[in-house]
């Protein structure tokens, strides 16, 4: 015969008496968890508190569970409410509850300027990690660069040439169209701005400076990070899941040798080219609104073209191109190899991965800028 659980409040004197009785295991969990929330909600300012368990004719890990919970929630700095009656058969079984989850440790709610404090802190500290994690992940690449370099055999070039068909060619439809219509986009926000100064024709000058030198590869960049960089991630964050990378440790092979290093060679030569790629398809879309939408003939807008750039701005953002495609990488690499063993943590490096890779292309882009106006170019 089945006895519900009960859980009665006695007031005595300046304390209060909680008497337990009837069967507290998981079979009355609901009726359990509303007894004990709403204890706690009633009689948490009280104070010598004593909780008499002698009337309970049943109890499980649930049950243990739920009465150390309503000593906790009644714990009031030092003064922790007594368990009262508790049977031999019982107390083991209390006691371990008890010990077990005094293990893990109270949530600290950080409030109003601490927490804002507290989280420039771990922000801080995950972009150490990051940096270290980019290092090593260098380090590792380096050396094996070292070994293939001696040992030119153990190159892979089929999986090199594989990952640059999957990097390169199958990614130029997107990048031509995407910098196509961004090409369109600047010639006729500028021809529209210009218009206004009779000056229709200097949109040659700024298309061709912008495209050549910045938006050109980076915008490619970009794409390459939110395609190919988190392609990188998934597939190596899927093999730790799977234990390939395991598998291959145990074989005797180098994982960033056999993974990682045929994927940056692929990506280091693919961006070179997608970049240029890029740059041809941003004038021709610019080249072609300035003569539908602002009436700059073909050939006076090649002729301004050669006027207004020079070998040089080619060349800044070609120079560019690899080591942007080295971050995106090496980054894509690192939280590949970050993931750990479940989808949720895939999405999150894979989401990561690409969040990370644009803002380190930035910030290279930016040093980039600075030095190349240092010198003079």
């Amino acid at each position: 015969m089945n006895i519900g659980p009960t859980l009665e409040q006695m007031p005595t004197g300046a304390g209060l008496a909680l008497h337990a009785s009837g069967e507290w295991t998981v079979h009355h969990a609901p009726v359990l968890e509303k007894l004990v929330n709403r204890t706690a909600r009633l009689d948490r300012d009280r104070t010598g508190i004593v909780i008499d368990v002698s009337r309970i004719s049943k109890l499980d890990t649930f049950g243990a569970w739920l009465i150390e919970r309503l000593r906790r929630n009644l714990t009031q700095g030092e003064a922790s409410p007594q368990i009262a009656g508790l049977s031999e058969n019982y107390a083991s079984l209390v006691e371990e509850v008890k010990r077990v989850t005094s293990d893990v440790p109270p949530i600290r709610q950080s409030i109003g300027p601490i927490r804002a404090v507290e989280a420039v802190g771990r922000t801080v500290a995950e972009i150490g990690v990051t940096l270290r994690d980019i290092l090593n992940m260098t380090g590792a690449l380096l050396s094996a660069m070292g070994h293939v370099i001696l040992h030119p055999t153990r190159f892979r070039l089929t999986s090199t040439v594989h990952q640059l068909e999957q990097v390169c060619w199958r990614a130029v439809p997107i990048v031509v169209l995407i910098t196509f219509l961004i090409g369109c986009i600047i010639a006729q926000q500028g021809i529209f701005q210009f218009r206004k100064f009779g000056a229709d024709v200097f949109v040659v000058d700024m298309l061709g400076v912008l495209v050549l030198r910045e938006i050109g590869v980076l915008l490619v960049a970009i794409m390459v990070a939110g395609r190919s960089g988190s392609a990188y991630t998934a597939e190596l964050g899927s093999m730790r899941m799977r234990e390939e990378v395991d598998a291959l440790r145990t074989m005797g092979f180098d994982p960033t040798e056999v993974l990682i290093l045929p994927r940056i060679v692929a990506l280091v030569i693919a961006m070179p080219i997608l970049a240029f790629l890029g740059a041809m398809a941003a004038l021709y879309g610019g080249g072609l609104t300035a003569w539908l939408y602002g009436g700059v003939q073909p050939d006076a807008f090649l002729s301004r073209l050669r006027e207004a750039i020079s070998i040089n701005h080619f060349t800044v953002g070609l120079v560019k191109a690899p080591f942007m495609a080295l971050i995106i990488g090496i980054i894509a690499c690192v939280e590949g190899a970050a993931v750990q063993g479940s989808a949720e943590s895939l999405g999150q490096h894979t989401t990561a991965s690409v969040v990370k890779s644009i803002f380190f292309v930035i910030v290279v882009d930016g040093l980039f800028a600075i030095f190349f106006a240092s010198i003079g170019i």
